[in-house]
């Protein structure tokens, strides 16, 4: 056989019907493409007028309106623009995927900024057919002498030109709706669709209903926030947008303008909200536009994931879309965006870090969540904010891993840095650190846990360890270690009356001596069981548990008392009944018991105080 080259073929009235399907995603996109496409034509007129190729009034008002006929079973996007001729209708809109704006920009390429042009692909036009069963265009262009065109489809691959009626130079899309997309007659319902996509379009438009003879309001702003420059915004416009576009009416913790021309052109504002339940980080909303026109909201592929938590708008002009406007065609210039967002964040970050460290200490609790988030997500952020990342102490301040670690007398390496993750349950555990001078780290979030190892692994030289996992040498006396003969009587007669058999019993002169015995748990065990619970997990049963130790304050009274007269204790069946009572006293200081021990508890207790009676 021989070698054979020839070119793929497309018959139309296959792909017609896809890309009336399956073009786009959403059907009320059509407001959107069909609202930029006469942007678009306005935008050309006025850019030929200042090159002095078209001829319009000097007071000219250029605007789009939306024109519902509900009676005639029609809706209207009429544009005083550029219009089209004859042969313009057979090349832009016979010709499927033949751009319009594409090819303009191309002729004026060195007279005018091609980007404030918003088409790209030439298939916008056809998003209408989503809706319509049939579709007709009117036009006149602006050039002189020209005769105006009209152009008929029903959606197939026929359609029909003939002379128009139209006597004023610009652009009448008339959808005659299907059935199922009536509700577009619906004012609110259309008004809603204009407001997602339309609402910041450079162009001024305006909706009208043929059965209501209302004055006209314009229902965009054409000259949004972050087009401005950000020395000329006052703070009351960035709360007024911030509440306008996201329905928020809790002001924001703080904003930052977003401005770059190089290596990519970028503009918007992030706003940082405030956060007055942990699970809100999921509920941010950062908006994407393109050239003023709305793409989607939380595009992954464009913004960096931890940025989502936040709530924006961002305008991207030369944003590489697909012909969907949905997904990005090149990875590179997502890279160029996320580095932009992560310095300007983090050089606000640090800004007010150093220029008001009081304010940011304030809004910490606030902005703690997106900076853990965010550093677990992105390792340039955490690598640009690291020296600020600040921490809440049992003592109510605010301090550094540096300013703490500072504090530490002993030589340990790793340093060991305490920290506490239930302020109530802990609350003996803290009460002893309080006392002996020490210092605990605050961590009781549920993104601390993942944080904490995040932290360790950028940090070798240090190790966290929960308040209750170790016992710290200066909450114990500096008596001579204690005699092995009592240390193994005191693991033995709590051993065999506790009955658990991997509890370690460990005995220890405390500086606490109204304290008879406290818990400690081991921070590895205890870590791997908090994960499990986070995803649901279950372990097998010894890899669930989370190794105990119980420590005996040889200080104690009641400890003293036990080991000094177990023989006679034991005589009168009370050594159970103590050793139980002050386990149960140990775990309460840090947890619930559950209802089984909780019933033991309460019946021990009414024993004990009944003894005490007789």
């Amino acid at each position: 056989m021989e070698t054979q080259k020839g070119s793929l073929s497309i018959n139309s009235e296959n792909i017609f019907p896809i890309i009336k399907k399956w073009l786009y995603t959403d059907k009320d996109i059509f407001v959107r493409e069909l609202t930029s496409n006469a942007t678009d034509a306005i935008t050309k007129l006025k850019k030929l007028a200042d090159l002095g190729e078209a001829k319009v009034a000097e007071d000219e008002q250029y605007k789009i309106e939306i024109l519902i006929d509900e009676t005639n079973g029609t809706m209207q996007i009429i544009d005083n623009g550029i219009g089209m001729t004859k042969e313009e209708i057979e090349k832009y809109i016979n010709e499927i995927a033949f751009s319009g704006a594409k090819d303009f920009a191309e002729k004026y390429k060195d007279k005018s900024d091609k980007d404030d042009i918003i088409g790209h692909f030439g298939l916008g036009f056809y998003s209408s057919f989503m809706v319509s069963t049939k579709v007709q265009i009117d036009t006149l262009s602006y050039t002189e002498n020209s005769e105006p065109v009209r152009w008929v489809s029903d959606g197939n691959t026929e359609y029909e030109i003939s002379v128009s009626d139209r006597n004023e130079r610009g652009t009448t899309i008339t959808l005659y709706l299907n059935d199922d997309s009536k509700e577009f007659f619906n004012e609110f319902t259309l008004k809603q669709t204009l407001n997602k996509y339309c609402s910041f379009m450079p162009i001024p438009i305006f909706l009208k209903t043929k059965e209501k003879d209302v004055e006209e309001n314009q229902i965009n702003e054409t000259s949004p926030l972050w087009l401005k420059d950000p020395k000329d915004c006052t703070d009351e416009e960035y709360k007024e947008f911030y509440s306008k576009v996201f329905i928020d009416f809790n002001e924001p913790l703080f904003w930052i303008h977003l401005n770059m021309d190089f290596p990519v052109r970028l503009k918007g504002i992030l706003y940082f909200p405030k956060f007055k339940h942990e699970y809100e980080i999921a509920e941010g909303q950062v908006k994407l536009y393109c050239n003023q026109v709305f793409v989607a909201d939380n595009i992954k592929e464009v913004i960096p994931e931890f940025l989502l938590i936040l709530k924006g708008a961002i305008d991207c002009p030369d944003l590489p879309l697909n012909v969907s406007r949905s997904m990005l065609q090149t990875d590179d210039y997502v890279t160029k965006i996320s580095n932009y967002i992560i310095k300007k964040i983090g050089d606000k970050l640090k800004s007010l870090h150093s220029s008001s460290l009081e304010e940011y200490k304030k809004i910490w609790i606030d902005i703690q969540t997106f900076i853990k988030f965010s550093c677990l997500k992105e390792e340039k952020f955490y690598d640009k904010i690291k020296d600020i990342i600040i921490f809440k102490d049992i003592y109510e301040n605010y301090i550094t891993l540096e300013e703490y670690t500072s504090k530490l007398t002993t030589s340990d390496n790793p340093k060991k840095i305490y920290y506490a993750s239930d302020l109530i349950k802990q609350s003996q555990y803290i009460k002893m650190f309080k006392d002996n001078d020490l210092d605990a780290l605050i961590l009781d979030s549920s993104i601390d846990t993942h944080f904490i190892s995040f932290i360790e692994s950028k940090n070798r030289d240090i190790k966290f360890s929960r308040i209750d996992s170790n016992l710290e040498d200066a909450l114990k006396t500096e008596d001579t270690a204690i005699e092995t003969e009592l240390q193994e009587k005191a693991k033995n007669v709590f051993k065999k009356h506790l009955n658990i058999s991997d509890l370690k019993i460990k005995l220890e002169n405390l500086k606490a001596d109204t304290l008879s015995a406290m818990i400690l748990l081991s921070e590895e065990g205890r870590r791997m069981q908090d994960m499990a619970k986070m995803y649901g997990q279950v372990f097998p049963f010894q890899m669930g548990k989370t190794e105990q130790t119980l420590v005996l304050n040889n200080k104690n009274n009641l400890i003293q008392y036990v080991l000094n007269n177990t023989d006679e204790i034991s005589k009168s069946e009370n050594l159970e009944l103590i050793c139980n009572h002050i386990y149960d006293l140990a775990k309460l200081s840090h947890e619930p018991l559950d209802s089984e021990a909780m019933s033991k508890f309460i019946e021990r207790s009414q024993k004990i105080l009944e003894k005490a009676l007789t």
